[in-house]
């Protein structure tokens, strides 16, 4: 009769290792995957803060600074508003660095994998106002509640990016909470800042002018 030969403990043993390894790698490149995901998001962000001030030292104002009170009324990627049009020297300057810069048919969009961020500029509506660039995970920004914890990771990184610590309410990065309506002018009139970075935190608010 033949006789039928199993796997040693061993054999057994040296499979589960490179199991294991082969498991490990797995999860070492999705890290690095999502890790270079949340860089993007911050040299992005980054993108529109330097094209802020390149303006501003061109033009002497900031893109869509209406009144020229240094505080940013309109959206300097909408080509039909009326207060920020061509021939103002600051919004043609932000336009012009658009068309290579921010390419794509949504300027205000990144995309990151499956996860699209959406980016605009205005005030706080504080008193004084402040000059703030936000960070939204909806297009709208009105409903800054997402309940994805990934986009909360996003926005925790972007904090620790910028402040050099995660922390919500302190800093230039603040977390969002709720906001105005800006899907008509693109421009955040509005915000309330929360205390912390939750699953239901959508937005960062990054004070790129002044500290609050």
């Amino acid at each position: 009769m033949r006789r039928e030969r199993g796997f040693t403990l061993i054999e057994l043993a040296i499979v589960l290792v490179i199991i294991g390894i082969i498991i490990g790698m797995v999860l070492k490149g999705q890290d690095l995957i999502q890790n270079a995901r949340m860089k993007k998001l911050v040299n992005e962000v980054r993108k529109w803060e330097v094209g802020l001030w390149t303006c501003f030292d061109r033009a002497g104002k900031f893109p869509g600074d209406v009144n020229g009170d240094g505080i940013i009324e309109q959206d300097p990627f909408n080509p039909g508003a009326t207060n920020c049009p061509d021939s103002d020297p600051a919004c043609r300057c932000f336009r012009t660095l658009a068309q290579t810069v921010y390419p794509g048919s949504d300027n205000h969009a990144i995309q990151l994998g499956s996860y699209t961020f959406y980016v605009y500029v205005g005030s706080d509506g504080g008193t004084p106002p402040k000059n703030v660039i936000a960070i939204c995970g909806q297009a709208s920004c009105q409903n800054l509640a997402t309940g994805d914890e990934t986009y909360a990771d996003f926005l925790r990184n972007f904090d620790l990016a910028i402040d050099g610590e995660v922390d919500a309410n302190s800093g230039v990065v603040r977390a969002g909470q709720s906001s105005s309506d800006i899907s008509s002018t693109h421009v955040l009139t509005g915000v309330t800042t929360s205390s912390s970075w939750t699953s239901t935190t959508g937005a960062a608010i990054y004070y790129f002018d002044r500290k609050p």
